[in-house]
């Protein structure tokens, strides 16, 4: 995986990025009571707001890692968004997007710079 500044994640699966919230953004949020995920043939450039996360505490957009297609948004989280704080990188995605320009993923930092970016914070 890979992770973001704004603490969102990356699996690539072939030429699809599952993109969702890392665990430390999911838990400065607190308790998840409400998700928009974005809908499918959307385009989304690098750094755009594509997804809404909101929690007890705040409300916060989600940004595209990569540029790209929406080809499925993760419409379970609609109806169950605690998902986000119990499996934020996993069952808990936010969308796929199928990658544009691959080469955007080498900005992205891998777990252990990532881990080192939050030390800094």
């Amino acid at each position: 995986m890979k992770y973001t500044k704004d603490h969102e994640w990356v699996r690539v699966e072939g030429d699809v990025a599952v993109v969702g919230i890392s665990k430390h953004a999911a838990d400065q949020l607190g308790d998840v009571v409400f998700v928009e995920t974005p809908e499918a043939g959307k385009t989304v450039g690098k750094g755009d707001g594509f997804a809404v996360v909101e929690s007890v505490k705040a409300a916060s957009d989600v940004y595209a890692p990569v540029s790209g297609e929406v080809i499925e948004g993760n419409a379970a989280l609609a109806g169950a968004p605690e998902t986000v704080n119990a499996d934020p990188e996993g069952e808990g995605w936010f969308a796929k997007i199928r990658i544009k320009d691959a080469s955007q993923l080498d900005a992205l930092m891998d777990q252990a710079a990532y881990d080192e970016y939050l030390t800094s914070l």
